[in-house]
């Protein structure tokens, strides 16, 4: 049983978060109680005197600001490295990338085409590395989704996620993530679309412990039916746009459109972690709609880093007006 709002003894200062299975479900309900508490208060100066580094391979409006803003209104501040200004394993080696920036930063986000990437970038570096965004996880995305969720229901376990589309990036973080805090699970994919067997494997073993229910299926109505939470996501993300026509032919009958929505529960609400590509996975208008929570899960995208960041860095041990 997971009781939200109460400050457990969890520690991940000095650790790494490259995998949502790098977590405990005690460590997620405790950084989702930090963000419920720091949402309502705001900014003081936990990390006044941190530093953040930002790699980012890949552009991102809500991943760069989120944490910008959120390591601001901790009272540290932020260093942005596009990929042109670092050259990860091109101009400099990973390794000696890591080493370097040990000296300089305290903590580092990366957001990288190759998950590989990320695993060498903390097997050098002496501070945390965060995952920012690789090919096969986005686990500050889940963990912003399921504080979203918790936000807008008052709780997670028992509760059902159907997510419609491909079995990506953001599939499988938020696969485990349910698994681990017993929440059920369905994703519909087309055949060869399907979230990776390692992933589910191991997300099976967590919902035996959590009592969630994992469900697979090819059939976008089998998953929504009676469904909490709606979510989807683009058919092409950054990096696949070689195969952007064939994925639109593959997941033509995959659209969350009203008449799908409707499958679901009275006041399931629907979610993206956009950019959204409106007409395609997304009826018009659809994110638009009451049911609509996209814009909270943006927004908590900065709340959820922060309560990631303090706990990181040992931010939370400095008393705080709250506690």
């Amino acid at each position: 049983m997971i009781y939200w709002g109460v400050q457990g003894g969890v520690n991940l200062k000095g650790k790494d978060l490259l995998s949502i299975s790098d977590l405990e479900s005690e460590d997620i309900s405790s950084l989702i109680s930090d963000a419920v508490e720091m949402k309502a208060q705001g900014q003081f100066s936990a990390l006044s005197g941190k530093t953040l580094a930002l790699i980012f391979e890949k552009p991102s409006l809500r991943t760069r600001v989120s944490f910008e803003v959120a390591m601001r209104q901790l009272g540290g501040q932020t260093v942005y490295l596009s990929s042109a200004e670092v050259g990860l394993g091109e101009r400099e080696s990973l390794s000696d990338i890591a080493r370097v920036l040990s000296r300089y930063v305290d903590v580092i986000a990366a957001r990288t085409f190759s998950h590989q990437t990320l695993d060498v970038l903390a097997g050098y570096a002496d501070v945390p590395v965060i995952n920012a965004l690789s090919d096969l996880e986005h686990p500050c995305q889940a963990l912003a989704d399921l504080f979203t969720i918790y936000e807008k229901k008052g709780e997670l376990e028992g509760l059902t996620l159907a997510f419609i589309g491909d079995g990506n990036n953001v599939a499988h973080s938020l696969l485990l993530a349910a698994s681990l805090t017993g929440m059920n699970f369905r994703i519909a994919s087309p055949s060869g679309y399907r979230v990776q067997e390692r992933i589910l494997h191991l997300a099976q073993g967590y919902a035996l412990a959590s009592g969630a229910e994992i469900f697979c299926a090819e059939e976008p109505r089998l998953a929504v039916s009676g469904a909490d939470v709606v979510y989807t996501d683009v058919w092409t993300s950054m990096g696949q746009e070689a195969e952007a026509n064939q994925r639109h032919r593959v997941f033509a009958s995959y659209q969350v459109n009203s008449e799908l929505l409707s499958l679901a529960k009275g006041d399931a609400i629907l979610m993206h972690p956009l950019p959204a590509h409106r007409g395609e996975e997304v009826a018009e208008g659809i994110l638009d709609s009451p049911q609509s929570v996209v814009f909270d899960q943006a927004e908590n995208r900065m709340h959820l880093q922060k309560a990631l960041l303090a706990r990181m860095l040992g931010g939370l041990e400095i008393p705080l007006g709250y506690r």
